[in-house]
């Protein structure tokens, strides 16, 4: 069977990139071994983000009266329930997968995938049965799985990664999370908001360690005035498992510490799905576990393109489908334009959220730039105090030589919402003075993006 373009996996890269070849009228196929929807939708972003979510209400029912509600009766987290309406969310997205499948005339074809030379690949169903289909064009974009270290290796019951702990039968009294990137920093508030005592052991020198210095400093400060134990400059040497409880051996710049915990929770990063793919038959070059594309994703064997986890660049899904949609774009035949890695947002949902675009302040000045910087408190907005969110701030740096809008670091309530606007300015080449002259609706939490630019040129108002 031959199709003008065929997707191995159907994430958020694969999935998107499908659809937008149908669009362009091109016919496609769809290999998925697993779930419609990949990781993101059934194992990462979509169902995280539910369980945060009835983190959030609980937290809010336990804070009522601050708010001047009265609520009687005892207030406790059910994580079966929790866990239940999360699987419930990410089957119903991805049953929506399904429904513009079948929408844009998209082939499904359930099985494992093998690329061969000759744009071609072998699909081996559940039942072992392997079938030959050729593409003109091959768009490879298999994901990622849960990294394992060495020490910290994975047994599904006492040591766990982001798969498990979604699903976990039982809330566990006590908890280490291992690694505070936003997988491991999203896990720790959810496990720590209803109750669990979380240790959040981090290797480098701050939390959420991508973000700008100040940004990761406040959320770890949130975290430790929370109740959350916090070990940065650290490093998980050993895990027993052979007692009742996990004996945590970890190495500070104090020395050694020993954590027990019931769950210990590995979220050191990711490693990408290459083994079994069939890129040495096919000759497809790959380094360090990423596969080598160009700026449109094409492979160096003609017809092969590969987009997400599997290619250099930051692993997210909102990456992974615009990559997507630029590979098709030009196999298609129009003239996309790359993509700006430079533009990139990042988001933790964690509470506080932290969001952010562009360039840290610490990265702006070893660039050699001139600075402006622009800081704008929580505690200095009507929205925030009205909201009893006070916790956070937003900072934006800019270019002082031409104005050029360099990067927004972004913690606190919404700000994941709000990131938005600094990376539209920041792609329509905005300058500071355009953003402190858009009238910013008032009260609200974006108008302090407007006063944190404000603030880098002087001008800001309500501080």
């Amino acid at each position: 069977m031959e199709y003008d373009v065929i997707v191995i996996g159907s994430g958020p890269g694969g999935y998107v990139a499908a659809i937008r070849a149908a669009q362009l009228g091109m016919s496609v196929a769809v290999v998925e071994k697993a779930e419609i929807g990949g990781i993101c939708l059934n194992w990462g972003c979509i169902p995280t983000k539910a369980l945060l979510k009835s983190a959030q209400v609980f937290n809010y029912l336990k804070h009522a009266g601050d708010y001047g509600v009265s609520v009687t009766g005892e207030i406790k987290p059910d994580l079966e329930a929790m866990v239940k309406r999360s699987r419930s969310v990410a089957d119903a997205m991805s049953k929506g997968i399904q429904f513009l499948f079948n929408k844009n005339k998209i082939t499904l074809i359930p099985g494992t995938a093998r690329i061969k030379p000759g744009r071609k690949a072998d699909v081996t169903d559940a039942e072992g049965k392997t079938t030959e289909y050729k593409g003109k064009s091959i768009i490879l974009a298999t994901g990622s799985r849960s990294k394992e270290l060495p020490g910290l290796k994975q047994d599904g019951k006492k040591i766990i990664g982001y798969r498990e702990a979604m699903t976990l039968p039982f809330q566990p009294k006590s908890m280490v999370v291992v690694g505070s990137g936003a997988i491991g920093s999203e896990f720790a508030y959810f496990y720590h908001s209803i109750g669990t005592q979380v240790t959040l052991v981090e290797f480098l020198p701050n939390v959420v360690p991508i973000e700008d210095e100040e940004v990761s400093k406040q959320l770890e400060r949130s975290f430790k005035k929370s109740g959350m134990k916090v070990m940065t400059s650290s490093t998980v040497e050993e895990v027993d498992t052979t007692g009742e409880l996990c004996r945590v051996k970890i190495k500070t710049k104090k020395g050694e510490e020993f954590v027990e915990a019931e769950i210990v929770l590995s979220a050191v990063g990711v490693t990408t799905n290459l083994e079994g793919l069939g890129l040495e038959e096919t000759g497809i070059q790959f380094d360090k576990g990423k596969v080598l594309v160009d700026d449109y994703y094409r492979t160096n064997i003609d017809g092969y393109y590969a987009i997400g986890d599997i290619v250099k660049g930051p692993a997210l899904a909102h990456v992974a489908s615009a990559e997507g949609i630029t590979c098709v774009e030009k196999i298609a035949g129009l003239d996309p334009e790359p993509l700006d890695y430079g533009n990139i947002p990042s988001c933790t949902y964690t509470n506080p959220e932290v969001a952010s675009v562009g360039m840290t302040e610490k990265a702006a000045i070893e660039a050699g730039y001139e600075i402006k910087v622009g800081k704008f408190p929580y505690t200095a907005s009507g929205k925030a105090k009205a909201s009893g969110a006070t916790d956070g701030f937003i900072k934006v740096i800019f270019d002082a030589k031409y104005g050029e809008w360099l990067g927004a670091h972004m913690i606190g309530d919404n700000v994941t919402e709000m990131i938005a606007e600094a990376v539209v300015a920041r792609k329509l080449e905005t300058t500071g003075h355009e953003i402190i002259k858009s009238v910013h609706p008032h009260p609200t939490m974006s108008e302090a993006i407007m006063e944190a630019v404000a603030a880098a040129y002087g001008e800001v108002i309500h501080l």
